[in-house]
């Protein structure tokens, strides 16, 4: 997906273009859907590709939506993230390259990971509104 730097300014509030676009992270316990108990899934905010489902999010005290998977491997790609002295594993948005946060291994199983996704990078569809 091939979209200008002034069509993201246009789209996205600017949080979400801080945070998609500049890898930005909202304070922790501050976004929309860290505490979010809603049946549904989680998109992009940008592109609307379906991320994560309500189904794997957990409450994992860190103050950012947690998932232990998304909703399918392909749907998000992993680059190694070295900035602020750290080491970690980058999660962006395959379709349009959106920064949605990070994934740990130190979460739940199934998968013992942790992904801490920022609630800027994301758009909920309650699964409620699918059904006649």
């Amino acid at each position: 997906m091939t979209t200008t730097d002034d069509s993201w300014r246009e789209k996205l509030t600017p949080e979400q273009y801080h945070v998609t676009r500049e890898c930005g992270t909202e304070p922790a316990f501050s976004g929309r859907y860290w505490n979010h108990k809603g049946d549904g899934v989680y998109r992009c905010v940008c592109c609307g590709e379906p991320l994560f489902d309500s189904q794997t999010k957990y409450e994992s005290g860190s103050g950012w939506p947690s998932f232990h998977a998304p909703v399918e491997a392909g749907r998000i790609e992993e680059q190694a993230d070295t900035s602020h002295g750290m080491q970690r594993t980058e999660v962006r948005c395959r379709s349009c390259g959106a920064h949605l946060g990070h994934v740990f291994a130190d979460g739940p199983m199934p998968t013992g990971l942790r992904y801490c996704i920022n609630s800027a990078a994301l758009q909920f569809e309650d699964r409620k509104e699918d059904k006649p």
